[in-house]
């Protein structure tokens, strides 16, 4: 009886191993990205209470009342918030045009909101939104993207591609060629912006002149360091996913493969463990206390090994993706402003070789 558990473990392993084939990503870790000087503003403490709020409103439910209470608490994130642009809703892609005054609609972004890939909206990441076509002066286009569990992970993957080759012929007053595109996303959403830039490359449609990324998910195999290092640190991500670090991790792989029906070591779940070469501009936003730092790291370290211009900015202290509290953080606004200007060097760089090129 013994020797047949011990064969059956081995055996489990064994698949386990072949199936996921996880890579040791352990050596990107030692590439040394700085973390911006200071400590968080007053206004810090505003936006944890905002968190506690969020904890708050799901407690005591279960099961699908308690995501619905989670879904309803973030599209209330933009409620009360002074917002400039027009809001313009679309049904095939399903999502909405934001438009701030007098913007240039040839200049799209398209944006994809974060929420775990089962919360989230549109008008949940209308601060976000409404910021980015000021800066960009462009229409942006948030895409609704199917949302697990109702749909499979897979759906919303479908929904960002077609989003994509749609914007790049369609503004918001009809069909029109863009002449400069952004992909843009946070967190869950900035997974599918990273692996959305694979999938442009590999079907040889127009890359994106450039793309952002606000704390993103990289990886779901949870072997990053700051998947463990930063729950304490963390009061959004570490609260609701800390307790997977007494989880073994073969038992998380095979949980995500049943949940996700796609494998977590593959590149369409984790954009860090496919080929990064040839991609646009990515600039990704990361704070050094959240659990998703190390996501970022890694990518970034990969990504420049590989020869693509990703650049990395670190903020110390910041909750994950704190650019949605922009009515309350000035570091939102200083994080907005370094968007911009990346953008503009972007732009400034598209210029300088078309004038060698003529």
């Amino acid at each position: 009886m013994l020797w047949f558990v011990l064969a059956l473990i081995a055996l489990i392993v064994i698949i386990t191993l072949v199936l996921f084939r996880i890579e040791d990503l352990s050596h990107l870790d030692q590439h040394d990205h700085p973390v911006r000087e200071g400590a968080p503003s007053d206004a810090h403490q505003e936006v944890l209470g905002r968190i506690r709020e969020l904890g708050q409103s799901s407690r005591g439910l279960r099961g699908k009342a308690r995501l619905l209470a989670l879904r309803q608490h973030m599209d209330g994130l933009s409620d009360g918030l002074e917002l400039a642009s027009e809001f313009r809703g679309t049904d095939d892609p399903k999502g909405e045009w934001v438009l701030a005054p007098g913007v240039d609609t040839r200049r799209r972004v398209l944006y994809i909101h974060g929420g775990a890939w089962a919360a989230g909206s549109p008008r949940s990441h209308r601060g976000i939104t409404d910021r980015l076509s000021h800066l960009a002066n462009a229409a942006v286009f948030a895409v609704d993207y199917r949302l697990m569990p109702e749909n499979r992970y897979m759906d919303g993957v479908r929904d960002c591609r077609k989003a994509y080759t749609w914007l790049l012929k369609h503004g918001p007053d009809g069909a029109e060629d863009a002449s400069f595109v952004v992909v843009a996303g946070d967190s869950a959403g900035g997974s599918h912006t990273l692996g959305l830039l694979a999938w442009i490359r590999d079907n040889g449609l127009r890359q994106a002149d450039a793309a952002v990324a606000l704390s993103p998910s990289t990886d779901l195999t949870l072997t990053a360091p700051s998947n463990r290092d930063n729950i304490r640190t963390d009061p959004l991500l570490g609260p609701t996913f800390g307790g997977l670090s007494r989880v073994p991790l073969p038992v998380i792989w095979w949980a995500t493969l049943a949940a996700f029906r796609v494998s977590p070591a593959s590149a369409v779940a984790s954009p860090v463990r496919g080929d990064l070469r040839n991609l646009p501009p990515v600039l990704i936003h990361a704070s050094d206390s959240e659990m998703l730092l190390d996501n970022a790291r890694r990518y970034a370290a990969k990504a420049q090994a590989e020869g693509s211009p990703v650049e990395l900015h670190t903020w110390p202290g910041m909750v994950h993706v704190w650019h949605i509290f922009v009515s309350l953080l000035p570091e939102a606004d200083e994080a907005f402003d370094d968007i911009q200007a990346f953008l503009q060097r972007v732009e400034a760089g598209e210029q300088e070789h078309r004038a060698r090129q003529s």
